[in-house]
């Protein structure tokens, strides 16, 4: 009796091994190399005297970034990119939901053949909305160009009401980006692979499986950027702000 009770334990054991590491495994090289990329141009775009304010950063409920955004043709084409997004739990940042974007050309950035983004969701109505169905910035909600630079407050839209702060960075150059008319989405396949059947709504909040290939990611978000040097710092107050 003693012995099959500790086999069927040891199985149970097993079992929960491979649960647990089901989602990493079943990654695609290019959805791995998504959730590097991605902590990379946080690294970035937070670094430096012209990075994305940290005072908007701790404000911001959940963050979108979205690397190598490829335009399909010069000023008159479409954009599209695929990303992550990630938000504040009480127990930090969750594990993240695969999305993707889909745009029209804007004349700013006419030319670029990569563009980097990354967008502060301000409140969680909004993120949640981006799970629910495709989102069309600027419709369903609000956008506006985020200011740059370390101390820079939202002049353009003093009061925060924009529900996403957007930001670029190409060939080297960050500037805010006006995004309106922009469109996101779950990646259904992507999320598919990385956590099964699990909903987004539920990564989002915290919850199932903890996506191990996200570690470096996660810890990006959750450092302080150095005005001075630009380097990253331990977070010790971009805690929760819900």
């Amino acid at each position: 009796m003693y012995l099959r009770m500790a086999r069927a334990a040891g199985l149970a054991l097993v079992l929960s091994s491979l649960i647990a590491t089901t989602a990493s495994a079943a990654l695609s090289t290019a959805e791995q190399k998504r959730l590097n990329d991605s902590a990379s141009v946080v690294t970035a775009l937070r670094g430096g005297e012209n990075g994305i304010s940290d005072d908007l950063w701790q404000k911001a409920a959940c963050v979108i970034v979205i690397p190598d955004m490829k335009k399909a043709a010069f000023i008159v084409g479409g954009e599209y990119g695929k990303g992550v997004m990630s938000c504040r739990t009480a127990e930090g940042w969750s594990s993240p939901v695969f999305m993707e974007l889909e745009k029209g050309s804007w004349g700013f950035q006419a030319g670029a053949t990569e563009i980097d983004l990354v967008l502060l969701v301000m409140n969680r109505d909004a993120a949640t909305k981006m799970l629910d169905s495709k989102v069309s910035l600027g419709a369903d909600a609000s956008v506006a160009a985020g200011p740059v630079g370390r101390a820079a407050s939202a002049s353009t839209n003093g009061d925060l009401s924009a529900q996403v702060l957007s930001y670029s960075r190409s060939h080297g150059v960050f500037a805010g980006i006006n995004l309106s008319g922009g469109a996101l989405k779950v990646d259904k396949d992507s999320n598919t692979d990385a956590y099964g059947t699990a909903a987004p709504a539920d990564v989002m909040n915290g919850g199932g499986t903890r996506l191990a290939a996200a570690s470096a990611f996660l810890n990006t978000l959750g450092t302080t950027a150095r005005a001075t040097t630009g380097t990253k710092t331990p977070a010790t107050t971009d805690a929760p702000k819900y």
